[in-house]
């Protein structure tokens, strides 16, 4: 480790010095997943932990995120199995479906999550507090008007949506409302094209509402591989699903059938919903970071080391929070290396290379690894692969949908920089490209690998035709 960087003794081991003058080795601040994970594991290690939660345990993940949202992209993807079913001799129709059914029982399998969450805590040794944590100074957190002394503090408090600054806006629902609705809108206008915005648009859409997206960019999901981005705009435009680009919103107001927006070109959007996915922002406010020292980026975001480390050197961050890389999976594993390298004499720090990444849209996408563009900023020659094609499925369902796999390789040395698709499962098919891309794979290690016949995951070892160069047309 780094001599800037090492841990000092006393604070890799907080319980064998200084233990009157402290209740906690380390305390938690956030009960997501972040925090969750780093305070179980340095529990295991000994260290006497507390951490504290303002809402439910869980953290946006189980409680208001990637788990209740992936609940309802299960439900919105049985129109099309109702329909597609005659193609293969079901006599099929799509049945009512109950907004309020669903909701409940989505609320009632968080509630259990919630449960098992609180439990694991408990079993690993961890004191929960429940309340909104502030820091008094840089040992001392305050929870519902009690003060607790820690050698150590974990700021995990994840982030927030954000909403654009313009009049009526307190009218929209984000992510945090729409999940519990009374009732299902006749239409909806979502504002962002970003992947929860592309997501409830499905969802909505698949439910059987209006859904219009509203983008101020060219096309969605900023960050993305420009062919898969592309990609999704046409699918989901076959779905009925409306995308105004280049368009910025200006008032919300209420209107027939609900609520109207006016964009900047003065034209008024009509819709019973009007939903803001404009970005998150980490959720620093009321935490007292800065009165402490803790020093913030122009976004609010805590400034860490590559050991997580903030500008107050007991004080540490992790997850969404740092606005590093906003995923779930990633705020665990940043949580358990801080407890390795704190309590476990194992110092610890994570990759954030290759990391996969899904959108559960309709149809999903699957990628890992670098973009095309990325990778021609990156490397002197870059080789593309990509193909298209309908899958098997439809070829009996009559449906229109179309798969869309791309390989970005490294010209020179042939390894595989990305892997990118959009279609049924795969973010299913991606998680195990990421393997072989963490491991270097080459395009010829690709090329060697026998397919699984018939599948839709073959064609990534079956791709031979390079894409022309565009320097070369």
């Amino acid at each position: 480790m780094p001599q800037s960087t090492t841990i000092p003794a006393n604070e890799r081991e907080g319980k064998e010095t200084g233990v009157a003058e402290f209740d906690f080795d380390l305390f938690v601040i956030g009960a997501g997943s972040g925090g969750v994970a780093a305070s179980r594991r340095a529990a295991s290690y000994g260290a006497r932990v507390a951490i504290c939660e303002g809402s439910r345990v869980g953290g946006t993940c189980v409680i208001r995120g990637c788990v209740p949202k992936k609940l309802l992209v299960y439900a919105s993807q049985f129109r099309d199995a109702f329909a597609d079913a005659c193609g293969y001799g079901w006599d099929s129709h799509v049945p009512a479906f109950d907004w309020p059914t669903l909701i409940a029982n989505k609320d009632k399998e968080i509630d259990r999550l919630n449960g098992i969450y609180i439990k694991m805590l408990e079993g690993s040794g961890v004191t929960l507090f429940e309340g909104h944590g502030r820091l008094i100074d840089r040992h001392t957190v305050e929870v519902a008007g009690q003060r607790y002394r820690a050698k150590s503090i974990l700021v995990a408090t994840g982030g927030w949506p954000s909403l654009p600054d313009i009049p009526g806006i307190e009218h929209a629902a984000t992510s945090n409302e729409v999940l519990h609705l009374e009732k299902l809108p006749h239409s909806v206008l979502i504002l962002g094209g970003g992947y929860i915005a592309v997501e409830f648009a499905s969802i909505f859409r698949g439910l059987g509402a209006e859904v219009t997206l509203m983008i101020r960019g060219e096309e969605l999901l900023n960050g993305f591989d420009d062919d898969i981005r592309v990609a999704l705009a046409q699918e989901m435009r076959k779905r009925g699903i409306e995308i105004i680009a280049r368009t910025k919103p200006v008032k919300v107001e209420e209107g027939p059938g609900g609520w109207t927006l006016t964009d900047h070109l003065g034209r008024e959007h009509s819709a019973g919903l009007i939903m803001a996915a404009t970005g998150r922002r980490p959720n620093t406010r009321g935490v007292g970071l800065e009165e402490v020292g803790v020093a913030l980026d122009e976004g609010g975001a805590v400034k860490v080391d590559e050991w997580s480390r903030t500008s107050v050197d007991n004080i540490y961050a992790i997850g969404d929070v740092t606005d590093r890389m906003a995923l779930t999976p990633i705020a665990i594993a940043e949580g358990r290396a801080l407890a390795e390298t704190l309590y476990n004499d194992n110092p610890m720090r994570i990759s954030y290379d290759n990391v996969a990444t899904g959108v559960f849209s309709l149809p999903p996408l699957g990628t890992v690894g670098l973009t095309e563009a990325e990778a021609r900023a990156r490397y002197p020659k870059v080789d593309i692969y990509r193909t298209g094609f309908r899958p098997m499925k439809h070829t009996l369902t009559g449906r229109d949908e179309r798969v869309m796999m791309k390989l970005v390789v490294d010209g020179e040395s042939q390894r595989v920089l990305g892997c990118h698709m959009m279609g049924m499962d795969a973010p299913e098919i991606v998680q195990g490209l990421a393997i072989a891309l963490n491991m270097g794979a080459t395009k010829a290690d690709f090329d060697r690998t026998i397919a699984l016949h018939p599948s839709t995951a073959e064609e990534f070892v079956l791709m031979r035709e390079k894409v022309t160069d565009p320097a070369k047309l």
